[in-house]
């Protein structure tokens, strides 16, 4: 058979994704933090978008209102000529793409170099400090910094009254110091690098461990206990024997610490105690970044009917418009075809990017509901009744894809009265039901081993195969494997464990 090149037409079908479309699929896996940055980052490029989230926006603008999840009808906006494709929009986003996007999502064209400048000595556009319109006092400018360790630490190495040789090894310690409030590199290696003797480094190190928090600067854990028993006198031989040997205190072996330590039960169960009381980890008391408060995404509360009333929360949102009027000012303006294009650029990514987040809004909401309606025994009943729930579940009631749906609760939030929850956390596996009815959601059954093991007694302390049992008779079908797995994910010690522990506390107490 010979080789021979040819022309052939063959017919295909393939999936295009437009920039705009990616970047809409990428809307819905952000968080309310991330998008709010992507916003603010749009409104600073495009000069067509502003702000609608206070009495700082624009006075014409309406008041959003509140919208259900049906989808809006195709003829519910008039985009104009120069919106781009509308179906380059609404496409719907319930497509699996694999979750691949590129790095760099495509930004809105750059602003003009060159802006009109205010007239001089023209203060109108300005608000109180020198603010721009638009933009209050900055408060945080005047919130208290919080001190961080290494700042505290420091303060503390001035008033020590260190020699200034000993000043800049004790900086150096300082900014080695981890967050946990360990110095992870040896001595010989820090002296090695400064051109000291390891003892003036010691030295040094000494004073470092006698600040506050105690225990700070320590090398180990066994050391940042010694420390911080030192300090409150209480460093006897018996227990430096029992800090020499916590790989016995983590497997409990009573028997081997009281042969070591020299004491009976009681005063074994009392130096336990005073472990406990420690700080394994000084430092954390200052952390180097603020925590932010998680916000919820969606709300839920109870209807006076005994429904669940679902909202979108409005602050977790932004709000932008597109500025139609001073698109139609500035267009008849333009001088050249550049600055046509960028104008019409401008105006379509403006329009896009309110689209997408009014359908990324909808599309939380729809997912939402559907999960307060599966979960509406979790909601009224508590952990013990939050069902068996996947992703497929949720697709198939709302006529979405499963990618659309991971996307949705990746890193959203649902305000229930039960307190705050990511929305994946009412994803659970399910385990089987003895009798043949509805299944057990794993997060139920997590639950009933913890109700279970916190309500045994001393001389009763249930073993995996007994908690088995009685999961068994309530009607959960499960192995014993599964049971010591949730029991460890739940940091439960053994039952043997358990028994020492609790026949201990009841002699000393």
């Amino acid at each position: 058979m010979a080789l021979t090149p040819k022309l052939v037409l063959r017919q295909s079908q393939s999936l295009v994704m437009t920039p705009q479309l990616m970047q809409a699929i990428k809307l819905l896996q952000l968080s309310n933090l991330d998008l709010t940055a992507y916003v603010e980052n749009e409104l600073e490029q495009n000069p067509l978008l502003e702000r609608l989230d206070g009495p700082d926006g624009p006075a014409e603008a309406p008041e959003p209102q509140e919208r259900s999840d049906e989808a809006l009808p195709a003829d519910a906006e008039d985009w104009g000529e120069q919106a781009g494709a509308r179906s380059d929009i609404e496409t719907p986003l319930d497509t699996d793409f694999g979750n691949v996007f590129p790095d760099d999502p495509p930004q809105a064209a750059e602003l003009p170099a060159t802006a009109p400048a205010s007239e001089p000595g023209d203060w109108s556009g300005h608000g109180p400090g020198g603010a721009m319109s638009g933009e209050g006092a900055d408060i945080e400018a005047y919130v208290a910094e919080r001190a961080t360790l290494s700042d505290h630490l420091g303060r503390q190495l001035a008033l020590a009254g260190v020699d200034p040789a000993g000043r800049l090894i004790g900086l150096h310690l300082i900014d080695l110091i981890d967050a946990a409030g360990y110095l992870r590199e040896p001595i010989e290696t820090v002296a090695e690098r400064l051109g000291a003797a390891p003892e003036e480094v010691e030295r040094v190190l000494g004073v470092i461990q006698t600040f506050e928090p105690t225990g700070i600067g320590a090398r180990s854990l066994q050391e940042c206990l010694a420390i911080q028993l030192r300090e409150r006198d209480r460093f006897d031989p018996a227990m430096q024997a029992l800090i020499a040997n916590l790989e016995l205190v983590a497997r409990r072996d009573m028997a081997a610490l009281r042969r070591l330590c020299g004491v009976d039960d009681e005063d074994l169960l009392d130096m336990f105690a005073e472990l406990r009381s420690l700080d394994p980890k000084p430092g954390h008391a200052f952390g180097s970044e603020i925590v932010q408060p998680v916000t919820p995404d969606v709300t839920v509360r109870a209807a006076p009917d005994g429904s669940w009333i679902i909202e979108l929360v409005a602050d977790a949102l932004p709000r932008v418009l597109v500025n139609q009027t001073y698109y139609a000012k500035v267009v008849k303006t333009a001088k050249n075809e550049t600055e046509k294009t960028f104008l019409t650029e401008c105006l379509q990514t403006a329009n896009w990017l309110t689209r997408s987040l009014e359908q990324r809004a909808r599309t939380i909401l729809k997912v939402s509901t559907e999960i307060v309606r599966q979960q509406d025994g979790f909601l009224t009943h508590g952990v013990a009744h939050l069902k068996p729930l996947n992703l497929r579940t949720i697709a198939d009631a709302i006529g979405m894809h499963e990618s659309t749906v991971s996307r949705v609760t990746a890193n959203k939030y649902l305000a229930t009265p039960r307190g705050v929850f990511e929305l994946k956390y009412f994803f659970t596996a399910a385990i089987a039901s003895a009798d043949g009815g509805d299944a057990h959601s794993a997060e139920a059954v997590r639950h009933r081993i913890r109700a279970m093991i916190d309500s045994e007694s001393p001389d009763d302390v249930l073993s995996d195969d007994t908690i088995v049992k009685r999961l068994h008779d309530g009607g959960v079908e499960i192995a014993r494997r599964t049971v010591a797995k949730y029991r460890e994910s739940l940091r439960i010690p053994s039952s043997v464990q358990r028994r020492r522990e609790k026949q201990g506390a009841a002699r000393a107490g």
